[in-house]
């Protein structure tokens, strides 16, 4: 079985529909979409609440026609710019429609299976399932290859590794150099006789590498000088791992590889927005704070019986 998933360029969302494409077990055709315009895609609201499904306002609209059913089992999207492209082509197809997130805006009824994660505070319906986090692409094969690249660069001295994953500021948070000098000088403390490695990300300030750069890790990556990912070993081989809060993907990966005990780095801006709700909501299921991981068993058989498969 295929399924088609559709992509807006973003990695995040292309990465959560591959991992749903994975959990129906079908293989993954990658398919570029992006509308014409900002004024499309606002049309694209109108059209579905009419329950017109084209594929008209889209580019390479001609392409996107073109595709036979064949083996498609299902169109699969994550974001704002696939919801309609999804339903559309799904419909021209004559298969099931799955995204990912909450497509608000958008008939939701008229989607065979939403996955949205408990953040977005879905609503409750019989076609939605609601997901602790992000879904994660990866699987045990990836952590392995990424332990074997890691290990060549760097040999562990000991096995109670504690782990800091940098991001960066973002609409949500903040990440001022002094909060971090702070927070490096505590996990410091409050790990002694551990060793530690760090990375930071594209998004990290220069401010803020300068910092991570001052402090004695064993394992050093400065995202600015240079782009290895050690990532799949840090949630493998780490004891603890440490991730900034606005790094949801991350935090997602880190809750549900890996054997780690896992804290959120709190960088949130006050008040009540989606980033807070899903800090708060991955502590109160216990995946926060300690080593429980994320199993979506229950979660991707559900999705699976609404997707026919």
């Amino acid at each position: 079985m295929k399924a088609i998933v559709l992509t807006d360029g973003k990695a995040g969302h292309e990465n959560q529909s591959k991992a749903f494409a994975r959990a129906l077990g079908c293989e993954v055709e990658l398919v570029p979409v992006k509308f014409r315009s900002r004024a499309f895609k606002m049309a694209s609201y109108a059209l579905d609440r009419l329950g017109v499904r084209t594929l008209l306002p889209f580019e390479d609209a001609e392409k996107l026609a073109g595709f036979a059913s064949g083996e498609v089992k299902a169109v699969i999207g994550t974001g704002s710019g696939t919801f309609y492209a999804a339903k559309a082509l799904a419909k021209k197809l004559g298969v099931k429609c799955g995204v990912v997130l909450t497509p608000r805006g958008y008939d939701l009824g008229s989607f065979d299976c939403i996955l949205s994660p408990s953040f977005d505070n879905p609503p409750k319906r019989a076609n939605i399932v609601e997901i602790p986090a992000n879904l994660v692409a990866n699987d045990e094969s990836f952590y392995e290859k990424g332990v074997v690249a890691f290990r060549e660069r760097y040999t562990p001295k000991k096995e109670n590794a504690v782990a800091v994953i940098v991001g960066g500021p973002n609409k949500c948070s903040t990440m001022p150099a002094d909060w971090m000098k702070r927070t490096l000088e505590r996990i410091f403390a409050e790990n002694k006789d551990c060793e530690f490695w760090v990375t930071t990300s594209r998004r990290t300030p220069a401010d803020v590498e300068a910092v991570v750069d001052s402090f004695p890790f064993d394992y050093k990556l400065l995202y600015s000088k240079d782009h290895f990912n050690p990532i799949p070993a840090f949630v493998k081989l780490a004891k603890r791992l440490y991730v900034t809060a606005e790094s949801t993907g991350m935090l997602s990966e880190a809750c549900t590889f890996g054997s780690a005990e896992v804290f959120a780095l709190d960088n949130l801006n006050p008040g009540r927005h989606k980033f807070r709700r899903f800090v708060e909501n991955l502590r109160s299921g216990g995946y926060l704070d300690d080593n429980r991981k994320i199993d979506l068993t229950d979660e991707f058989a559900a999705a699976r019986r609404l997707m026919g498969v």
